[in-house]
């Protein structure tokens, strides 16, 4: 069921910009270097005085790689501090280090400094480089701690006296400029067996990428142990170009068993520690491991494996002992989130993110009671920080727009709420430890990420990269040809108010003109929204096509009722959802109805195979990069949480794989995917293409030697794209 545009959402109104003003925005310049969206500083901390702000910025001549920089918050100069290529060795990282990585996509393909930790007194930095540690002076000198080869995990400890890292699958401390030796703390690392890593599936799926944790006064370390023995091991052939790697991969794919995990607390002086006590059932999560303020006590989240229930446990760091401080519970055919907006105070209260009333709103535990703070139909996206002494809080939320993300204070008394950043754009940010400066990061349709820092009102103390869209910026030459994006809805077949968004090439009456319509269809992800939009759907634009996308149900930032559509239906009501889109795009008269070309990569993949099986003949074509196929080949923590247990829940799972009837798929089809995938593996595409022969359907095939989940970055993947929508749409009006 389709409904009315809304008001900002009429026929695109007509540029009358001139052929002569327009650069074309070619696919090469597209992946060239420099970056077209400018500046793009990551990674943003201020030292511990406050005086310099230092990020890793890419080169305008490798856009890949980074170095760090720092900026003097006083006077505005700024300064390379480290060269990554006169600083590191261009030694190969370690397996161990790539696999890391691959898991948090913002580093993908990325190398130089990607990240780094200041010494509590702001003398020093730590900096990982091409997988050996170095110390950076303020000065700009670099050294190399000796003995630190592979190191992954590295970190500064809250007193800076040591650093902690691991090696060899054990977990090592090291003094920090005494020049000792390090400190072996684990014993039995090794083979299956981890010390100080996070498992595959907590880095993976849970956001959490290390496996130990400092306390407060250096005295403790909790260190998760894993043991991958119970795993399940899975033969994945890495195919190169010159050659094949074969990896027995131990891969916990969903209904099989998870890593044997524990958490032990112990002396930073290698005198010994205790296991803590999780509990009786081993099948868990340790999902998060915080020390309270005073370092008096251990918070442990534990998540039961169906994600149904949510423990915070205390812990004792001296015997291990645990109690239950509070617990969440899913509702009804649901789940439980997990968060990173929560903080410990040191009055013993704790700020916690909670779903419980259908919405992500922060509450208050004090004292065995919870407080609501924030409450309505909107969601609080990140708790940024707290000023204890003024007694306000600040979180992102989506409280004025659903497309738009806004940093906010809140009064811990009054429930107060203000917003601090300007409405129009989506904002990110952090917080000094006092909660008193913010590291704004902010975009819209018009203009790339901007960075500035902010005091506790919001007021722009300091630009930290403007990156005006003008003179020498790279993307000024295309701005002026740069077409406005629309914002509308429809409704699903439920009535629920579905968001998309649209760009139209420079439209000529009468003519109608073929769409691509990406899509990524799963959850925990919000595609429509007031941000910056990759140059390359600017250069899909350019080439005649209409850009659309639509966010369905079961994706972010909509509340738990809008999410959990999809429980035990993957590929269900996201296909209805995205067909609602379709019929809608077919009313508009500057539209060809039988020119709409469907794209999307992992997620993204699996949702396009399912909407031409399911709707034959409603798109033109269809792209499908790197699609899950069998949610049983994905993994455990990410697949359970929406479809259950295969081994209880199996006529779920049948019911979502990709291709049922290989007969239904009449589309025009593309099939890709990276062939060292190690998260969607290749057997997803294989096990497809194998039926659809088996079926004598045709359809068009490219694998990527080498290449991982992120090959969609590949000019090369690109090219084949739009000579297959040539053949199959056409590019244009007709």
């Amino acid at each position: 069921m389709v409904g009315a545009m809304s008001a900002e959402a009429q026929v695109p109104a007509r540029t009358t910009t001139t052929a002569a003003a327009r650069t074309p925005l070619s696919l090469e310049r597209v992946f060239a270097s420099p970056d077209l969206a400018g500046t793009q500083p990551q990674s943003l901390k201020l030292s511990p005085d406050g005086t310099l702000l230092t990020s890793v910025r890419n080169r305008p001549d490798e856009r890949q790689r980074f170095d760090l920089w720092a900026l003097d918050t006083r006077t505005g100069t700024e300064r390379m501090l480290v060269d990554s290529r006169k600083a590191g060795s261009g030694a190969e990282l370690s397996e161990a280090a790539k696999m890391q990585r691959e898991r948090d996509r913002s580093l993908t393909g990325k190398t130089g400094i990607l990240q780094y930790d200041w010494s509590p007194d702001g003398r020093t930095i730590l900096v990982p480089i091409d997988g050996e540690l170095y110390l950076a002076a303020l000065d700009g000198s670099v050294a190399k701690l000796p003995g630190t080869n592979g190191a992954l995990n590295p970190t500064v400890s809250p007193k800076g006296h040591h650093i902690g890292f691991v090696s060899g699958q054990n977990l090592f401390v090291q003094p920090l400029g005494t020049g000792g030796a390090a400190r072996q703390l684990t014993q039995g690392g090794g083979g299956t067996v981890h010390w100080g890593e996070a498992e595959f599936v907590a880095q993976e799926e849970m956001d959490r990428r290390t496996g130990y944790w400092w306390s407060p006064d250096e005295r403790y370390l909790a260190v998760e142990r894993f043991d991958e023995a119970p795993v399940k091991v899975f033969t994945r052939a890495a195919i190169g170009a010159s050659g094949t790697s074969i990896y027995q991969q131990r891969y916990p794919a969903a209904g099989t068993p998870n890593v044997a995990v524990e958490l032990h607390v112990l002396r930073s002086d290698g005198s010994g520690g205790v296991k803590v006590d999780l509990g009786s059932d081993p099948d868990i999560y340790v999902a998060r491991v915080d020390w309270l303020p005073d370092g008096s006590a251990l918070l442990v989240q534990r998540q039961n494996r169906s994600q149904t229930r949510l423990d915070m446990l205390r812990v004792d760091p001296a015997t291990g002992r645990s109690s239950v401080l509070f617990t969440e519970a899913a509702g009804e055919k649901s789940w439980i989130n997990l968060t990173n907006a929560y903080r410990a105070l040191p009055d013993g209260s704790l700020l916690w993110r909670s779903e419980r009333d259908g919405f992500g709103h922060l509450w208050r535990f004090k004292d065995g009671r919870w407080t609501q703070l924030t409450s309505g139909a909107w969601v609080v996206s990140d708790l940024v920080g707290v000023d204890e002494k003024a007694g306000r809080a600040f979180f992102t939320a989506n409280k004025d727009d659903l497309l738009e993300q806004q940093l906010y204070a809140i009064d811990l008394k009054t429930k107060a709420i203000t917003r601090l950043t300007e409405r129009g754009w989506w904002n990110e940010a952090t917080a000094d430890p006092a909660g008193t400066r913010f590291i704004i990061k902010r975009s819209n349709p018009d203009q790339p990420a901007q960075f500035y820092l902010a005091d506790a009102g919001g007021k722009r103390l300091r630009w930290i990269s403007e990156n005006r869209v003008e003179g020498d910026h790279p993307y000024a030459p295309y701005i002026a040809g740069q077409r406005p994006v629309q914002f509308g809805t429809v409704k699903a077949d439920d009535g629920t108010v579905l968001h998309w968004e649209m760009i139209t090439p420079e439209l000529v009456p009468g003519k109608r003109y073929p769409v691509f319509f990406q899509h990524y269809g799963g959850p925990h992800t919000q595609e429509v929204k007031r941000d910056w939009h990759a140059p390359l759907i600017r250069h899909i634009v350019d080439q005649g096509y209409v850009f659309f996308r639509l966010d369905n149900r079961g994706s972010d930032h909509r509340g738990v009722a809008f999410e959990r559509a999809i429980w035990h239906a993957m590929g269900g009501v996201e296909v209805r959802d995205q067909l609602a889109g379709a019929t809608y795009l077919k009313t508009l008269p500057f539209v060809d109805p039988a020119r709409i070309a469907t794209y999307g990569w992992s997620y993204g993949g699996y949702m396009s195979l399912k909407m031409i099986e399911a709707d034959p003949g409603a798109y033109a074509a269809a792209i499908a990069g790197a699609p899950v196929t069998d949610w049983r080949l994905y993994d455990t923590h990410y697949t359970e949480r929406y479809m259950g247990d295969p081994r209880t829940d199996a006529a779920a799972y049948d019911a979502s794989r990709a291709v049922i009837d290989p007969l239904r798929i009449t589309t025009p089809l593309l099939l890709m995917h990276g062939m060292a995938d190690d998260n969607v593996f290749l057997q997803n595409s294989t096990e497809v293409a194998a039926r659809l022969q088996a079926a004598n359907v045709p359809f068009e095939m490219m694998f990527y030697p080498g290449k991982t989940h992120g090959a969609s970055r590949d000019i090369h993947v690109w090219t084949t794209i739009e000579k297959f929508l040539d053949r199959h749409v056409g590019a244009g009006p007709k």
